[in-house]
């Protein structure tokens, strides 16, 4: 428990003090816990620190998690690709979904939203690119059909727009990318007034994206250490955790998932 203590106040000192080298209030920016791969117990210790928003990639353990802690008070955040076969239990669990990035996505969302009785929250992620002007690299709505896709959501009785959502290049300087990214969110919010959320910055670049104006940022290494890769090494030189299982088995993929993961990959 020391250990995650210390590291949310640093990073909230991250935070804080990037906010105050842009010029804006530190109250303004909130932080997303990144938990993925992580067991509940550490989001429970994290919780009782004041920590409520946390996120999760795959819906599996998305969903494991929020049964294992159905009686804390946290908000859970979808902040991977998402199928539309498994919109419906998402939209169950009430997460707010940062990854809508195609029309039929939005669609499917919205029919779910409909059916449970409360607006479904969502931002639109944006595709920022990668080297060399590569599209699709860290997924997302080409920039160019952001606006409309952005207008289809507002539209949507079964959704609410948040604002704009995005992941910096690899191996690149991000303030290009989230100087980018926050001209869009402008002529977004120019048409949409309440969208004027913008979930972007991670562990390695939380300063930048709050320099370019970020609301919410998401942070998983700082905050819980490095994670395991599929070959059994770390993401990072960290000393390793020790992991439990809580509902982070890999998902089937079905015949819906290799057709929606295609489109996102246009």
């Amino acid at each position: 428990m020391a250990g995650l203590a210390e590291n949310l106040r640093a990073v909230r000192a991250r935070i804080a003090a990037a906010a105050r080298a842009a010029g804006r209030d530190p109250a303004e920016i909130g932080l997303l816990a990144v938990s993925k791969t992580w067991p509940a117990d550490d989001v429970r210790v994290l919780a009782a620190l004041g920590q409520r928003d946390f996120g999760e990639n795959r819906v599996q353990e998305l969903l494991g998690k929020a049964r294992e802690l159905a009686g804390v008070d946290l908000r859970w955040h979808v902040v991977g690709q998402l199928q539309r076969n498994k919109a419906a239990a998402v939209v169950r669990t009430g997460a707010v979904v940062h990854s809508v990035d195609r029309p039929s996505l939005a669609a499917t969302l919205d029919r779910a939203g409909q059916e449970a009785g409360r607006p479904v929250e969502v931002y639109v992620q944006v595709d920022l690119g990668g080297p060399g002007g590569q599209a699709a690299a860290r997924g997302g709505a080409a920039p160019d059909d952001v606006p409309a896709l952005a207008d289809a959501v507002a539209g949507a009785a079964g959704l609410r727009l948040l604002g704009l959502m995005a992941v910096a290049p690899r191996d690149a300087d991000p303030a290009p990318a989230f100087a980018r990214l926050a001209a869009l969110a402008e002529r977004v919010r120019a048409d949409h007034p309440e969208a004027a959320g913008l979930s972007a910055g991670m562990s390695a670049d939380l300063e930048a994206a709050v320099a370019a104006g970020a609301t919410l940022v998401r942070v998983g290494t700082a905050l819980f250490g490095a994670r395991p890769l599929p070959c059994g090494q770390f993401e990072e030189h960290q000393p390793r955790r020790p992991q439990q299982s809580h509902g982070s088995q890999a998902i089937t993929r079905t015949g819906d998932d290799v057709a929606d993961d295609m489109h996102t990959r246009r």
